[in-house]
């Protein structure tokens, strides 16, 4: 089963901007919230679009563009980028009347969504954090790693060549870089506005009044939702030695670890991945709360 972009594509407020987003499903549980990697040419659809049908059966669910990506509005970021997409996520939920949902984040995404929960526990069910930026404190690797080397270079010189080489960082299987999703990929960084949007996010991480805010895993002990934490073992990006001090520090944290797998496990790893998420959130009892 698929599902066609333009047929569930939509768009709210979120503040003083608009975020563009792609819905699907009306499961009876809590909505499932998804948020892309930071990448260029990243988005909800490039991230989780082939895996929205199947959680789409289960779950309401909803892929948003964080600001700066995709379709969304391209505001300047102010202070550290998790905390600013963080404020958009509330500012967008309370826009759809959407009081509590399970959230799932990916790399930055992960970040957003982890930052999301620790200033607002009550509005959180359970989370799902996928090679977290943020969370992951590598203690052995090299920083920065691999990936990100890849992905300032083409920052630097955006070309056809660089978004290949960074695409080829994301996955351990290099069939699934293809010369379309180069393309669709490259065509997306270079829009209007998003080399921009996407220097406004990195320098969030490197100015010396924010980068602090970035630390996420400072605060990840004050995390009160049950957490999912998944890696793939051969992710370059957030090499798997950072996902430790994360499940020491989040009290109800676990943590799965996909073999053979890079930094896009939803894509690397689809089946295993949606079963996996799957269970860990039909696991969820809500409790009604005083």
């Amino acid at each position: 089963m698929s599902l066609d972009k333009e047929s569930v594509r939509k768009s709210s407020k979120a503040g003083d901007i608009t975020l563009n987003y792609y819905e699907a499903g009306d499961g009876p549980g809590l909505p499932l919230v998804m948020l892309h990697g930071g990448g260029p040419g990243a988005s909800a659809w490039s991230n989780f679009g082939a895996a929205l049908p199947g959680f789409a059966a289960s779950y309401r669910t909803l892929l948003v563009d964080q600001p700066g990506f995709g379709d969304s509005d391209k505001p300047p970021v102010v202070g550290n980028y998790f905390r600013h997409s963080a404020g958009y996520l509330e500012a967008f939920l309370d826009e759809l009347g959407l009081e509590r949902v399970h959230l799932l984040g990916n790399s930055l995404g992960g970040g957003t969504a982890a930052r999301f929960a620790i200033e607002n526990p009550k509005r959180v069910g359970r989370l799902v954090l996928m090679g977290p930026g943020g969370l992951n404190l590598s203690v052995t690797s090299p920083d920065p790693t691999e990936g990100v080397k890849r992905l300032m270079e083409f920052g630097a010189a955006p070309s056809r060549e660089a978004m290949r080489a960074f695409i080829s960082v994301m996955v351990v299987n290099q069939d699934l870089v293809t010369d379309e999703l180069v393309d669709e990929r490259l065509a997306d960084a270079t829009k209007p506005g998003a080399r921009e949007a996407m220097a406004s996010m990195g320098a969030s991480f490197w100015n010396p009044d924010t980068f602090e805010d970035g630390m996420v895993w400072r605060d990840a002990h004050k995390i009160r939702a049950h957490t999912l934490l998944t890696w793939g073992r051969e992710d370059r990006v957030n090499p798997l030695d950072g996902a430790f001090v994360a499940l020491k520090q989040i009290p109800k944290a676990r943590l799965h670890v996909f073999p053979n797998c890079g930094h896009w496990a939803q894509i690397e790893a689809a089946d295993e991945f949606r079963d996996l998420v799957l269970a860990f959130l039909d696991a969820h009892v809500e409790r009604t709360r005083s």
